[in-house]
């Protein structure tokens, strides 16, 4: 089966997180058995907030797949700042119904590559790597060939979440902006013949939008190899937090926990220390060094290192929608994790107990005394935890769901 993927993002190299590492492990399981052309994008010039992609990376990528088709981004229009900017992007999106993150990605010559292969019956489906890829796809391209679209997380559900829960940057443009995405997401979502996302919380948001679409949860994965089980428990107090540290959910819940939390622990536990692991730190992580413990690493090069050296994972999110990687991960690490609803949202952990919930700052002090007290406990979690990201989490699990969504064989359930 020839497969032509679309992804606005470089995913490569896998350690990059976030939508790489989805796109990157998926098109790797697929390459396996199928023809892959994967169409990509990289900066043309190096100074935006994505590096920029380097020669050996590109050659790399390009043995993972058939063919490697690669596009400058187009650079940004002007200063992206600026309150006559703002207006022009909003009233555009108003008019035409795409956000300006959608629109500000958008090559004119990877949609004239992609509209000639497809009328040149080059290939049998097409599947956009994350939803910001949907403005490629044509209405007509499903009545030929299998469309695709693999979400990752709802623009709707995520703007709507981060106003419920408070943490939004900016709640006036999230509130001008929240009845313009729902529209956005019922429209786009009418071209795919199937659509893909990675929680039952998404897949029933979409559900409304789409009623008779067909619509398949296919969770993260972890790399076991990557993320290996740590062979003993260092005991002691040591707490890490992993993510990239310039995304607005990680950066909200790195602050709430270090101001709120972490000094309640530290008058039970003063030896206690919380590592901050993970790339690009924002300006406000970074000042949080200055509290007593507290140590942000930046980029790293290898996060499984820091998560088997301490005692427990905290993932203590209040915003943001899907399974987290950085969960997943700390579990296949066989570290005990100590998480909120949204930072285990998708995944069964009361029975058998695999990791501990806690949203206030009083249920993360008692959940992380009890780890810090009990080995046993640990070590229940730690075994539990790579238990159920081996059976149900693995990437080649993910890949064959997706592969059967490919040929058109997911029944739904």
């Amino acid at each position: 089966m020839h497969i032509l993927m679309l992804s606005s993002t470089f995913p490569y190299p896998p350690t990059q997180g976030g939508t790489q590492v989805r796109t990157f492990n998926l098109l790797k399981y697929l390459s396996q058995r199928h023809d892959i052309t994967l169409v990509t994008q990289r900066d043309a010039c190096g100074d935006l907030r994505d590096r920029d992609v380097t020669e050996a990376e590109i050659a790399e990528l390009r043995d993972c797949v058939n063919h490697l088709v690669v596009f400058d981004r187009p650079p940004e229009s002007g200063t992206t700042s600026g309150i006559l900017k703002k207006v022009q992007r909003l009233s555009q999106f108003y008019l035409e119904g795409t956000p300006p993150s959608v629109l500000s990605r958008y090559s004119v010559q990877m949609q004239a590559w992609i509209d000639n292969c497809v009328q040149e019956q080059k290939c049998d489906v097409i599947t956009c790597e994350h939803s910001v890829n949907e403005i490629y796809v044509r209405s007509h391209f499903q009545k030929s060939l299998r469309t695709i679209v693999n979400i990752h997380s709802s623009v709707y559900g995520s703007c709507l979440n981060q106003l419920t829960t408070g943490v939004s940057e900016n709640k006036l443009r999230d509130k001008i902006n929240l009845p313009l995405l729902r529209r956005y997401e019922q429209k786009y979502g009418a071209k795919f013949s199937s659509i893909v996302v990675t929680t039952e919380d998404d897949k029933s948001q979409l559900e409304k939008f789409h009623p008779h679409s067909e619509i398949t949860v296919i969770p993260n994965g972890v790399d076991l190899v990557t993320f290996p089980n740590r062979t003993s428990d260092p005991g002691g107090y040591k707490l890490v937090f992993i993510g990239a540290m310039d995304n607005l959910a990680n950066i909200d819940a790195v602050c709430f926990f270090t101001n709120q939390v972490l000094p309640e622990i530290q008058k039970k536990y003063p030896q206690t220390t919380f590592d901050i692991v993970g790339s690009r730190p924002a300006p406000e992580v970074l000042a949080l060094t200055q509290k007593p413990g507290v140590n942000v690493t930046g980029k790293v090069p290898s996060m499984v290192d820091y998560l088997h050296q301490s005692t427990v994972c905290v993932v203590p999110m209040r915003t943001g929608f899907g399974i987290k990687n950085k969960t997943l991960e700390a579990m296949a690490a066989g570290v005990p994790v100590v998480a909120s609803d949204r930072g285990l949202e998708g995944l069964a952990i009361d029975t058998p107990i695999r990791a501990l919930r806690a949203n206030k700052p009083d249920e993360y002090v008692a959940a992380i005394s009890q780890l810090f007290e009990s080995p046993q406990l640990r070590n229940q979690l730690s075994h539990n935890g790579r238990q159920l990201v081996e059976t149900e989490f693995t990437w080649d699990i993910a890949g064959k769901r997706y592969e059967q969504v490919c040929l058109g064989l997911n029944h739904q359930h």
